[in-house]
């Protein structure tokens, strides 16, 4: 069997940035495991899967190199990217249908806004594992899929450290630990680490952002907002914050396409 894949950089203008997605294009789903195996074989952060036959509607899926998620930005605007730019689809807004519902993604001055569903975050305590993997305590406690620890500065997002004997003891399936506060030049800026998994630190993480978007619209009493993801990748993100909604926005480079070739 014989499979295109194409690999873009997500949330950047240039090549080596934002976050790496391969993207690849079936007539119909794989059994679940193969699908894992592609994406462990892939070795990026997510592989998207999709089928897109007939109709306005594309069937979505994302796989890292350990797990399928239930949601996952980065990728979805790579498959944008794809589509629109190789595959020469042409309809003004694209409709996925995925796990976490229909999920929207439309063409706006060069970028790719997407309109994902609002995840609220509430206050929690964190858990021991966590605490103690850390070299400085966070200010605040969130989590709605993810757990979000909020600094002070982003002086402290920059200069923490995670020891990874303590933090891989326990998974936190599907989602992991963000870290967050204002940003310098930006409103607010994050890093994002997953327990047990095989790339301990995501490069730009969309889906966190339907969380930390109504969490910092709130703080900072604004709609409109601008994000970095502090990674050594980096990446950035435009924000807006709407009533059950979240939109994210931002731009893709394609690095390579190619064939996968399954026995």
């Amino acid at each position: 069997m014989k499979l295109n894949y194409y690999q873009i950089d997500a949330f950047t203008d240039k090549i080596f940035g934002g976050n790496p997605a391969k993207v690849v294009p079936l007539n119909e789903w794989l059994e679940d495991e193969l699908l894992q195996n592609i994406a462990k074989e892939n070795s990026v952060d997510a592989t998207a899967f999709f089928i897109y036959n007939s109709g306005d509607d594309i069937e979505l899926r994302w796989f890292t190199p350990d797990l399928e998620l239930d949601l996952c930005g980065h990728a979805t605007i790579a498959t944008a990217h794809v589509l629109t730019t190789i595959l020469d689809y042409n309809k003004d807004k694209i409709v996925f249908n995925t796990k976490s519902g229909q999920l929207y993604v439309h063409v706006e001055n060069d970028m790719y806004v997407m309109d994902l569903p609002q995840r609220n975050p509430v206050k929690v305590e964190l858990p021991n594992f966590i605490k103690a993997s850390l070299n400085k305590q966070p200010k605040e406690v969130l989590k709605s899929r993810d757990y979000i620890l909020v600094y002070e500065t982003e002086q402290d997002v920059r200069n923490i450290k995670i020891d990874k004997s303590i933090f891989d003891k326990e998974n936190i399936d599907p989602g992991g630990v963000v870290i967050t506060s204002k940003g310098n030049n930006s409103d607010f800026v994050s890093r994002f680490f997953i327990p047990q998994a095989t790339i301990f630190e995501d490069p730009v993480t969309g889906s966190a952002h339907a969380s930390l978007i109504p969490y910092w619209g709130n703080v900072l009493n604004k709609k409109e907002m601008s994000a970095i993801q502090l990674s050594a990748r980096k990446g950035k993100l435009l924000c807006t914050n709407k009533k059950n909604r979240v939109l994210i926005a931002g731009k893709a480079k394609t690095f390579s396409e190619g064939t996968l070739w399954i026995e």
